[in-house]
């Protein structure tokens, strides 16, 4: 077998790329379906020489190129490291790859669950595919007839909670199906005849089938409803479904900082939304929130989270982003009023800088530091940006976000929530992944108020973790 050396074939794949008619978003979108997780800007640098990539990640990379390149001319293919067949994998591990990659390509998202029944067989393996409901309680199953499986009782959804992977003694392999680091929900995997489900080569196999599988559910999640439907235990109001189209993945990680969040109720929400952007240096993240479920709060509260976004994008600072919020606010006298808190965490430093006090809650261990919640501050101009808080976290250290509603759900004495049960709840569970840590809140929250949200809870986490 007869490698390539690296540098060739960096220029082979950049010069192959540039007779393939697609645009750099267009190639690193077909690389990261092949299951690649380098970012836009690492493909950006290798293409251009700047940075080298690991011998699989090209491999994919030309991979990608090359199945543009059949489409549109022919013969002309990107090299790949060493010198390869051009036969078909007939079974095992890399025909499982080429049946899923194959049989996903044009599929409505309906068809998934047996395009990932056939790739399963090609492993020994009978695999279904469960994925989380929008409220976070209940694992759907997407094959007929199968059971829904509850999230805080069952096998499956501790491994759903954990992010991890269980077998139980009937032999099933239970693995948690991710899109990056977002929870989408399970896979059941049933090994057939002699397969051993504890032999660590299968486990790592099925660990890049449920990787493959993520990327794929979501891709098809965004131009078809086959799955959503699934997901959706009953009717969205066109509210929250404004609101859901607008907001970002519920979970994002760096190196150096893992964001997870809850927002709920999620079939009803109209008032609260949130934002973030991570970097190599910094996380940017906000809360916003309109106080009321009444007409127009939606609006406001869309209206508030774009400006935000202009305003970031722009490189505005932490008070540019508050007064550009509070001028388009301005500018519609007939919204609800907008509160909201805007943060940046230096992810070298640790220094966390708030605008206002906001009502962040700060966690080292188990403990809430000093000087942090309070109310949230209103987008108006009058006055100009509230003063701009700053605290330096430790490694580990917890941030919270929590919208109004969070504080303010009360019981059916009309006793509220309250920042003490907050504190006492992030505490408890303050070793958990941060996604968890949110949907905990929010289904405590859910519990005080008699099963029923009178508001909507936002409830953002966000821990950091440096190199």
């Amino acid at each position: 077998m007869r490698f390539l050396p690296e540098e060739e074939q960096r220029r082979l794949i950049a010069a192959t790329f540039a007779r393939s008619d697609l645009t750099l978003e267009e190639l690193w979108m077909r690389y990261f379906a092949l299951g690649g997780s380098m970012s836009l800007l690492d493909l950006d640098a290798y293409l251009n020489g700047l940075v080298p990539l690991p011998r699989v990640d090209r491999d994919m990379l030309a991979h990608a190129v090359n199945e543009r390149l059949d489409e549109v001319s022919g013969p002309a293919r990107a090299p790949y490291s060493h010198s390869t067949a051009d036969a078909k994998p007939l079974h095992g591990p890399l025909k499982a790859l080429v049946d899923l990659l194959e049989g996903a390509h044009r599929a409505p998202p309906e068809r998934l669950p047996a395009v990932v029944a056939e790739a399963g067989h090609a492993l020994d393996l009978t695999i279904g595919v469960y994925l989380a409901d929008y409220d976070q309680c209940t694992l759907v199953p997407l094959r007929p007839g199968a059971a829904e499986l509850d999230i805080d009782s069952t096998v499956a959804g501790d491994v759903f909670r954990r992010a991890g992977t269980t077998l139980t003694r009937d032999g099933t392999l239970w693995t948690v199906l991710l899109d990056g680091v977002e929870r989408l929900g399970v896979l059941e995997i049933v090994p057939a005849g002699d397969a051993d489900p504890d032999d660590p080569a299968l486990r790592e196999q099925c660990r890049w089938l449920a990787t493959l599988l993520g990327h794929l559910v979501t891709i098809t999640t965004q131009y078809g409803d086959g799955l959503d439907c699934r997901r959706r235990q009953r009717h969205r109001g066109s509210p929250a479904e404004l609101l859901w189209q607008n907001l970002p993945p519920m979970t994002a990680a760096t190196e150096s900082v893992v964001v997870g969040v809850s927002v709920q109720p999620a079939y009803e929400l109209c008032s609260t939304a949130f934002d973030y952007a991570l970097s190599e240096h910094r996380a940017q993240l906000a809360m916003f929130d309109a106080g009321v479920r009444g007409r127009g709060a939606t609006t406001a509260v869309v209206t508030a989270l774009a400006a935000y976004r202009a305003a970031r994008h722009d490189g505005a600072s932490l008070t540019g982003q508050f007064t550009a919020v509070a001028a388009e606010l301005a500018g519609r006298p007939d919204t609800p009023a907008v509160g909201g808190v805007l943060a940046e965490l230096d992810l070298a430093t640790g220094l966390l800088r708030l605008v206002g006090a906001g009502q962040p809650l700060v966690f080292r261990g188990c403990e809430v530091l000093p000087a942090t919640g309070g109310a949230l501050p209103r987008f108006t101009p009058d006055g100009g940006p509230p003063p701009v808080t700053e605290v330096r976290l430790e490694p580990g250290d917890l941030l919270a976000l929590c919208s109004p509603g969070v504080a303010e759900t009360a019981d059916g004495a009309g006793s509220p929530f309250g920042r003490a049960r907050i504190a006492e709840q992030l505490g408890r569970d303050a070793g958990e992944l941060s996604p968890e840590i949110a949907r905990r809140l929010t289904r405590a929250v859910l519990t005080h108020g008699g099963g029923e949200f009178r508001q909507d809870a936002g409830v953002l986490i966000a821990r950091w973790v440096p190199r």
